[in-house]
C-alpha cells in the first residue's frame, strides 16, 4: 500500500565484496551515479555526501547503519536545486545478498511522505544509477549518455503526481479493509479504514489530472465506510456531496448509479427505508453502457449491509 517509497532489485554477476566497494568508492560511483563522487569515513553516525565534478555537493546525509558487504542505510537529502534541499531528510537503504553466482542488490528509498518533489526526482533517477552499476561491474564499461526522454521526465507537476500516486495507494489500502468479512473486521481495523478513506480523498483533491469524477468516488468510498460502520448520518452526508457532484458537472452511467446506490444505503442505515428502496431502484435503472462496468454495479447493488431492507435482483 505504502507508494511513498521505491523499491528497486536487480542482480548483478559479481560478488558481494565487488559491490560494496561500488558502492563506497568514489573511483567507483562518478563512473554510474550521475557523475558524483561519494566522500564519507563510513562509520555509523558518519555524515557522507556525493559531490559533484567542481565540488558542489549534490547529496549529503549520515550513515545510520552499516554492515560492510552486506548493509548500508543513510539519510538523504538533494541539494542540488533550491526547492529538493528545502524538503526533510528521507532514507536509502542498500541490501546485497549473496545468490549463487550472483548478487542480489535491493534498494529501498523510503520515509518521502513530505518530499514529493524528491519522490518524483528518485523516481526515474535511481533506474539509470542501479543499471549503471550492474553495466560496469559486469562489463567494466559505464553505461554511457541515457538518451531516453522518459528516463528523465519532464513534469510539469511533481506534487500533483506525488498526491496521484498517494490518492491510489490509499485508495487501495482502504478496500484491504471493506473486503474483510464485517465479523473479522476489529475495530482498529475500521479506525485505519476510515483513515484511509480520508486520506485518499485529501490526496485526490490535490492529485494531477483529478476532477469532479475523483471527488465523487473519493467521497462514496467514505460513503461506504461509514455505512459499514453503521454511521447514517456520516454516510449520507457524503453521498449527498456524490449525487451533487454528479448532477453539477454532468456525470452519468458508472458514477450516477454509484451515487444513487451510496444514498440508498445510506438511508437504509437511518432506517428510511421507503425513501431508500426508492433511491436504490433509481440506480438500479441508470443506464450504464460498459458491460465490464454493470458486471462490477449489479452484484454491489445487492450486496450487505442493506439494514434489513428487503432484498432486490438486478
Amino acid at each position: 500500500m505504502n507508494t511513498a517509497r521505491h523499491v528497486h532489485e536487480i542482480y548483478i554477476k559479481s560478488t558481494p565484496e565487488a559491490v560494496w566497494q561500488a558502492l563506497t568508492d568514489p573511483a567507483f560511483t562518478v563512473k554510474y551515479f550521475h557523475g558524483t563522487a561519494i566522500e564519507s569515513s563510513f562509520g555509523k553516525g558518519d555524515g557522507y555526501r556525493y559531490v559533484m565534478d567542481g565540488g558542489a555537493d549534490a547529496i549529503e546525509g549520515v550513515i545510520e547503519e552499516i554492515e560492510p558487504g552486506a548493509r548500508l542505510v543513510m539519510t538523504f537529502r538533494l541539494l542540488y536545486d533550491a526547492a529538493l534541499a528545502a524538503e526533510p531528510p528521507s532514507r536509502v537503504e542498500w541490501v546485497l545478498t549473496p545468490s549463487g553466482d550472483v548478487t542480489k542488490l535491493t534498494l529501498r528509498h523510503g520515509d518521502l511522505f513530505k518530499s514529493p518533489l524528491t519522490w518524483e526526482t528518485v523516481r526515474t533517477g535511481w533506474l539509470v544509477v542501479i543499471d549503471g552499476l550492474k553495466t560496469l561491474l559486469e562489463t567494466g564499461e559505464p553505461l554511457g549518455n541515457v538518451q531516453d526522454p522518459d528516463a528523465f521526465p519532464t513534469d510539469p507537476n511533481p506534487e500533483g503526481e506525488w498526491h496521484r500516486s498517494q490518492g491510489i495507494a490509499a485508495n487501495n489500502g482502504t478496500w484491504d479493509w471493506l473486503g474483510k468479512p464485517d465479523g473479522e473486521r476489529t475495530a482498529d481495523d475500521e479506525e485505519q479504514m476510515t483513515l484511509s478513506a480520508y486520506a485518499a480523498a485529501y490526496h485526490w483533491a490535490r492529485a494531477a489530472r483529478s476532477g469532479p469524477m475523483n471527488v465523487a468516488r473519493a467521497n462514496w468510498l467514505l460513503s461506504r465506510v461509514w455505512a459499514v460502520r453503521a454511521n447514517g448520518p456520516l454516510a449520507l452526508h457524503h453521498a449527498d456531496i456524490v449525487l451533487a457532484t454528479c448532477l453539477e458537472h454532468g456525470l452519468v452511467d458508472f458514477d450516477l448509479a454509484y451515487a444513487h446506490e451510496a444514498r440508498a444505503r445510506a438511508l437504509a442505515c437511518l432506517g428510511r427505508f421507503d425513501e431508500a428502496a426508492a433511491e436504490r431502484a433509481e440506480a438500479a435503472a441508470v443506464p450504464i453502457v460498459d458491460d465490464e462496468d454493470r458486471n462490477i454495479f449489479d452484484p454491489d447493488l445487492v450486496a450487505e449491509p442493506w439494514f434489513g431492507l428487503p432484498a432486490m435482483t438486478v
